[in-house]
């Protein structure tokens, strides 16, 4: 396949061809991909196809940069998604609420993403897409006449890409870099709720946070190292991904988390704008109130409203894609309202965590799997 370009405008030409012969899994319907479009749909869709599987619900992510802006299955929408996105909360289809939930994680960090669902695009779902910013989608499949509808957009330029789903890659996976070829077993370890559940170190663990924490295992495999996720209710809150140090992480995505929680402020919702504001620039407006760099004559958040108002962040889970090596991420994370922690285990420090989350009565299971990617 020959694709725009390669990482960069510059690094032309660039191509992908399938290590296995032939077209391989993946079909351009519409655009011309390049070198990170690519990236991006592939490790979407590997996320989405593990996180149907594991929680048995449609799923959906929001990729940018190689790593997921957001991710979620299936589940309710509430109003201020619905506002926002213009859809009936209560009537919205499966697959377009997994959307709906994962965009909304970063709305701002989506703008222009590559979208990634686990079943046939529907016409629902094409609806939802129209008028929002994205650089394109890989799906199992489409419904009549979707295809030719997204082409539309971007001057029809937006990517659609459809992939096989019964395709099973190579066990042994390849990189070139420098001139030196890396080889390895390509990391298809399962991940099942028992990774969770039997590695229980303290606290107990609901239904709900279970399946929460699963699907963060599943969001960092494919997330650029180091990094750490909040979740809740079936999906991404906030996602810190690449940093070095892994307390960034936690602050990045905990900070994430904070904002999705005070969009839901009647201050933020109440913020004033024009007929035919795009989805974007409201949420931008939303960012900007909530950073104070907001021009105008609107009142700011107070440091005690914003206090109070995140008093209602509770029951978040937190996955860790390493090993938490001080205690300074649980309490930060217990900040932000995480009462559930998965993470590898095995720190020089673990007694100090396992005390953490005693004293912050939070759950804690060390499930011995790391699950860097780089």
């Amino acid at each position: 396949m020959e694709l725009r370009y390669g990482t960069n405008p510059h690094q032309r030409p660039a191509t992908v061809v399938s290590v296995g012969g032939g077209d391989g899994p993946v079909r351009v319907l519409n655009g011309e991909p390049s070198y990170i479009n690519i990236l991006d749909a592939l490790s979407g869709w590997q996320l989405v196809c593990e996180a149907q599987t594991a929680l048995s619900r449609p799923a959906a992510a929001s990729f940018k940069h190689v790593s997921p802006a957001g991710a979620a299955v299936a589940g309710p929408v509430d109003e201020v998604m619905g506002e926002l996105y213009d859809i009936d909360s209560r009537t919205v289809g499966p697959l377009a609420s997994a959307y709906v939930r994962a965009r909304d994680a970063d709305p701002k960090s989506s703008y222009g993403d590559m979208i990634a669902v686990s079943q046939p695009v529907d016409e629902e779902l094409v609806e939802l897409l129209g008028p929002l910013a994205c650089d394109g989608i890989i799906a199992p499949g489409y419904a009549h006449g979707a295809v030719a509808t997204l082409a539309k957009k971007k001057n029809r330029t937006f990517m659609v890409m459809q992939i096989d789903p019964a395709y099973r890659p190579p066990a042994e996976e390849t990189r070139e870099i420098f001139g030196l070829r890396f080889t390895q077993p390509r990391d298809d370890q399962p991940l099942t709720r028992e990774h969770v559940s039997a590695g229980a170190v303290c606290g107990s663990f609901s239904e709900g946070a279970l399946d929460d924490l699963l699907l963060g295992l599943i969001v960092l495999r494919y997330t650029q190292s180091n990094s750490v996720a909040y979740l809740r209710d079936g999906m991404t809150l906030g996602i810190g991904a690449g940093q070095q140090s892994r307390i960034d992480c936690t602050r990045l995505a905990g900070a994430k988390a904070d904002t999705w929680e005070l969009r839901r402020h009647p201050n933020v919702r109440g913020l004033p704008t024009d007929t035919g504001t795009s989805v974007q620039d409201q949420i931008n407006l939303q960012i900007a109130y909530l950073d104070g760099d907001l021009a105008g004559n609107v009142a700011p958040l107070t440091p005690r409203q914003r206090s109070q108002w995140l008093r209602q962040l509770d029951g978040v889970s937190y996955v860790s894609d390493g090993l938490i090596p001080f205690r300074d991420n649980i309490d930060h994370a217990r900040r932000h309202g995480v009462r559930y922690v998965a993470e590898p285990g095995g720190s020089l420090r673990s007694p100090d965590i396992v005390a953490a989350c005693q004293e912050h009565a939070i759950a804690l299971s060390h499930t011995g799997l790391r699950l860097f990617r780089h």
